[in-house]
């Protein structure tokens, strides 16, 4: 083959290739049933669900995961995480969305950390650090976390991370091949992506456009669980003031805070609101 045919066969094999490169990214662009919005997802959400059991199983077999019997902030965590969950199911079948909850089953636990975090995998796997308690103060505050991270989950946030982190380390081409035989490195991008992986210096930022979808939708569980959505104006305050211009918590490096989030949270308000019944009333 002389030179002029092995340029034309290499152009012909890299058309090819972004042919299959773009039909993927085609494929792989679904609308997320809260937003209705288009959004690149690579990877089967029944995929990281499967990954999300064993990883988080993983986790808490070493880390100590505190009883909620002989516990009252173990208590707390899971009354709280109890209703959040309640709030979203009762939203999706308002909605007539039961069926996009499929493969969740939700598990919320206490670990002592004295990290200031708190994460949601995909299928409902959450987990609260003790170092976060301390900052929240109240029920209210807390069911802001954890309805924050919870809508990080269900709007597939993490699914996108990774997409994007594992496009940049292994190519659209290799990634079945990356995913099928789980390398180290698709590991720490899933513990990454979901805000699980603070040990591993991978904790990848999640944008403001899904801070923000994370922000409205976690005020709505927070009102329908019957907390006064409110309280998360002061959780976030109480959040920023703890970098105090040193490095901030892992919480905060995972969920970047401009000066504009607590002007965007008010704006959110009136629609929360909307949804909040106080606990007996």
């Amino acid at each position: 083959m002389i030179e002029s045919d092995c340029i034309k066969f290499n152009k012909m094999i890299q058309k090819i290739t972004s042919f299959f490169i773009l039909s993927a990214f085609l494929i792989a662009c679904s609308n997320n049933a809260l937003t209705g919005k288009k959004q690149l997802t690579l990877l089967p959400e029944s995929e990281l669900q499967t990954m999300a059991i064993g990883e988080y199983q993983t986790f808490l077999s070493s880390n100590k995961v505190i009883s909620a019997s002989n516990n009252r902030d173990a208590e707390m965590v899971k009354r709280v995480g109890n209703r959040i969950v309640k709030a979203v199911e009762t939203y999706y079948a308002d909605k007539g969305m039961s069926d996009k909850l499929a493969g969740f089953k939700w598990e919320t636990n206490l670990v002592e950390d004295k990290n200031v975090n708190a994460w949601c995998m995909p299928g409902g796997k959450i987990v609260v650090y003790t170092g976060i308690l301390p900052v929240t103060q109240n029920e209210a505050a807390l069911a802001a976390v954890m309805g924050h991270e919870v809508s990080h989950a269900l709007l597939q946030h993490g699914n996108q991370r990774m997409s994007q982190g594992l496009l940049a380390t292994v190519g659209q081409v290799a990634l079945a091949v990356a995913v099928a035989n789980k390398p180290q490195e698709t590991q720490n991008l899933f513990l990454g992506a979901y805000g699980a992986g603070a040990q591993l210096g991978i904790l990848l930022p999640f944008s403001r456009k899904h801070e923000l979808e994370a922000d409205r939708y976690g005020l709505i569980w927070t009102a329908m669980a019957g907390y006064n959505p409110q309280e998360a104006i002061g959780l976030w305050e109480r959040m920023e003031k703890l970098s105090n211009g040193q490095k901030p918590p892992e919480f905060l490096s995972s969920h970047p805070t401009e000066g504009r989030r607590i002007q965007q949270l008010q704006q959110f308000m009136p629609e929360a609101l909307t949804y909040y019944k106080p606990m007996g009333k």
